[in-house]
């Protein structure tokens, strides 16, 4: 088990949210949940994408992982553009083994065949998402993008974290800020 003991975790638990005029089409309208930011770099999970024609049985299958039963219904997320047949669990902290990254005190990832075996056979997090693939961002990389007016961060709440409905995923996420995303500006510096 790891867990993030720097006080200084930038975006660390946070919301990553594109603006209405990110130039970028893999991540218009993406809300990511940074599960690392740090001086080395980032790391999130896009949640609110589903993977195209991707059950969780289909995965349970190709993975060979045979469970007693039909698996417990879990949608598969596109988590970003990168290492995009890597298969990662965001979920509640009450499920830490081995191989656990506790991103915080009441979220953590695990990206293990065990928690998909938990999961499956309903024995796994009280709540969790399963993404495919992760975004991720260089030294300073990241930051530079949020100073381009490229991204708003907002605190995550488990609602929203793990809330199944996708489609409204990215304006609930503007909203906790208070905000409509009508009222943002693509320049910078401007609301």
């Amino acid at each position: 088990m790891t867990a993030q003991t720097d006080e200084t975790h930038f975006l660390t638990g946070q919301l990553l949210i594109a603006m209405p005029n990110m130039a970028d089409p893999r991540f218009s309208k993406t809300v990511i949940y940074m599960c690392a930011h740090n001086e080395d770099g980032a790391m999130g999970l896009v949640i609110n994408k589903p993977m195209p024609s991707l059950s969780f049985a289909d995965l349970l299958e190709q993975l060979d992982i045979q469970i007693p039963g039909p698996p417990e219904e879990t949608q598969v997320l596109l988590g970003g553009p990168v290492e995009g047949g890597r298969g990662f669990v965001l979920h509640t902290a009450d499920f830490v083994r081995d191989g656990t990254m506790l991103v915080d005190h009441s979220v953590a990832m695990t990206a293990t065949i065990d928690i998909l075996k938990a999961i499956a056979s309903g024995e796994g997090p009280r709540a969790h998402l399963l993404a495919l693939g992760y975004a991720g961002w260089g030294p300073g990389q990241l930051d530079s993008e949020i100073q381009a007016n490229g991204w708003l961060s907002a605190p995550a709440d488990e609602q929203l974290l793990f809330d199944t409905d996708l489609s409204t995923k990215w304006e609930r996420a503007i909203a906790k800020l208070g905000i409509s995303p009508h009222m943002l500006s693509a320049d910078a510096g401007h609301a």
